[in-house]
């Protein structure tokens, strides 16, 4: 164990390793004990109306639909249209954050005050309501009064996030930009915000998870999803028979995109980490000025060889 880690805490002995060891396994047992319970209930046969014997969750009477191609068809078109809805979303959303943060940390309080009240009422106000407001007021139909409530619920949390994001980074990360010659803004889009960005990246991604999870909420305002289209529509045309079955489905493929977009995010983060992980300032030109690493950023090169001229252009007046 590393020194630090030994100042947060104690480590165990042999008794309370024994011990925490013991209650892992008492643990495990009603766990699987619980999920066994669950299961053979499940898998009994039950009463129904009228005295009538209906077949076990997992009887194949409750699972033969899955056989025909066209359910999957559907299926797969609930599950496109919720990948559209969602995509549109974010991408908005993420536009929505990012010029939301950088009003919030205007200078001028007459920019910075306005974009408070526009996020905390965006951030207050619940989705559902949103897509109604949006579906009925502004009669956009129904896959954009969900894009744009998505859009612009998380597009208010995204930018206060990287709002704070933008002010814990030090105070010598925007100097040292000023002192190249940047303007403010320059510093603030080509030095802060990606660092701000990089650190708020889990939330961000937690975030567009809660997102895609919200693109059910269609189901009322009338979008055919997923949701929609396995519980209601393949619902109400096969009977109850298979509400179990199809809800199994859809729990499945939920379960699947959220994993895949969470696997996304951890690969871009362990890759934006390996690629530089930020700026150091720390490094020196050769006329003895700091001097910012490009990081194969066209951006960053354009405004470093601006900076460069107005310097030498002033040293020579």
């Amino acid at each position: 164990m590393s020194r630090g880690a030994a100042v947060l805490f104690d480590a165990p002995g042999p008794r309370a390793r024994r011990t925490s060891l013991l209650v892992s396994l008492i643990a495990g047992v009603l766990i699987v004990i619980g999920l066994g319970w669950i299961i053979a209930v499940l898998a009994a046969p039950r009463e129904g109306p009228g005295g009538l014997e209906l077949p076990g969750m997992f009887a194949p009477t409750r699972w033969d639909i899955y056989s025909d191609p066209e359910v999957w068809l559907f299926i797969g078109e609930g599950t496109l249209a919720t990948l559209q809805a969602a995509a549109v979303a974010a991408a908005l959303a993420l536009v929505f954050g990012v010029v939301l943060s950088l009003l919030r940390s205007a200078q001028s309080r007459w920019i910075r005050i306005p974009t408070a009240v526009f996020i905390e009422f965006f951030r207050g106000m619940p989705v559902l309501l949103m897509m109604l407001f949006i579906l009925l007021a502004a009669m956009t139909g129904q896959f954009w009064a969900v894009v744009w409530a998505l859009a612009l619920y998380n597009g208010a949390l995204i930018g206060e996030a990287l709002r704070a994001g933008l002010a814990a980074l030090p105070k010598g990360q925007r100097e040292a930009g000023l002192s190249l010659g940047m303007r403010q803004l320059q510093s603030k889009l080509l030095v802060e915000f990606p660092q701000a960005f990089r650190q708020m990246l889990p939330i961000i991604v937690a975030q567009l998870v809660v997102l895609l999870k919200d693109t059910s909420l269609g189901y009322i305002v009338g979008y055919n999803e997923l949701l929609r289209t396995t519980l209601n529509n393949l619902g109400s045309f096969f009977g109850n028979r298979y509400l179990f079955s199809l809800f199994i489905i859809t729990w499945v493929i939920y379960l699947a995109m959220n994993l895949a977009l969470s696997w996304f995010a951890r690969w871009l983060s362990r890759r934006t980490e390996s690629g530089g992980g930020g700026f150091n300032f720390m490094k020196r030109g050769a006329r003895g000025g700091p001097v910012l690493p490009s990081m194969e950023n066209p951006a960053m090169d354009a405004a470093m060889r601006g900076a460069e001229s107005r310097q030498v252009g002033q040293g020579s007046t």
